[in-house]
């Protein structure tokens, strides 16, 4: 069983997103522990990047805020060296494919291995070009997860057959950030999945409430949060790990099936 299997091995996952750097990476250090202390299963880790085409304008801020501060591919990794001698939750990039080429595929990949990152999620390369990114990640034992899209119909079998760590199904067309509801037929989706793989699959993009989380929960194997987490952290700045603690709590126990308050 992989690392990332792991995360979904004890009932439904519960995956909070953050963006490395924002307000600073010793916040961002904390905030991962403290995400991971209060029941994150597994932790998306936003490398910054200038155009983040799948972000909507919260996640573009965090971008924004981090690179203005200086945050760079290196000092991401040495977070995660930090953040790896206490956490030992899955913990998976989530950046775009010039960040990778800038940085050089082959030296970013090792690295990824040397820190402990166990998988990337990259949202500007389409299932036909992974080609271009797959044999270096699997050199490196490094999952490049693939994500299915409402509008993704005749390739839905063929992404989930090939489909890698687990499957990031979004919830709703355009970008990512918090919306009110949440109509695409994701039960039909998964059901589709199903008679592909067995890999898990989580959802994301639009979820902010314990309800939401708790209802895309029946649905699919874990449920993934960033928008509202980049909101609190916005919020209160270096004040916030104790804030984004309490709500991963909430939240965890949300798509647990527990307390929805």
């Amino acid at each position: 069983m992989t690392n990332i299997e792991k995360a979904f091995a004890n009932g439904k996952a519960f995956i909070p997103f953050i963006t490395c750097g924002d307000p600073d990476l010793e916040t961002t250090e904390a905030v991962v522990k403290a995400a991971a202390d209060n029941g994150a299963d597994l932790i998306e880790l936003g490398i910054p990047f200038s155009d983040p085409t799948a972000e909507g304008p919260v996640i573009q801020g965090a971008n924004l805020r981090a690179l203005q501060g200086g945050v760079t591919t290196d000092k991401v990794f040495d977070l995660v060296r930090r953040v790896r001698q206490e956490v030992t939750v899955p913990l998976v990039f989530m950046t775009y494919a010039n960040v990778v080429f800038s940085y050089g595929a082959d030296r970013f990949f090792a690295a990824c291995a040397e820190t402990g990152i166990d998988g990337i999620i990259l949202p500007d390369i389409p299932f036909e070009e992974k080609e271009e990114f797959l044999p270096v990640c699997r050199r490196y034992g490094v999952a490049l997860i693939s994500l299915i899209a409402p509008t993704s119909e005749q390739r839905i079998g063929r992404i989930a057959a090939e489909a890698e760590g687990f499957l990031y199904l979004v919830s709703s067309l355009g970008v990512t950030g918090t919306r009110s509801t949440i109509s695409t037929d994701l039960s039909g989706i998964v059901q589709t999945i199903r008679q592909y793989t067995g890999i898990p699959c989580a959802i994301g993009f639009g979820i902010s409430t314990p309800q939401q989380a708790h209802d895309m929960a029946a649905v699919a194997d874990g449920v993934i949060v960033g928008s509202a987490i980049i909101k609190i952290i916005e919020q209160y700045g270096k004040d916030s790990p104790a804030h984004v603690g309490a709500f991963v709590r909430r939240m965890k126990s949300a798509v647990s099936g527990g307390n929805l308050f």
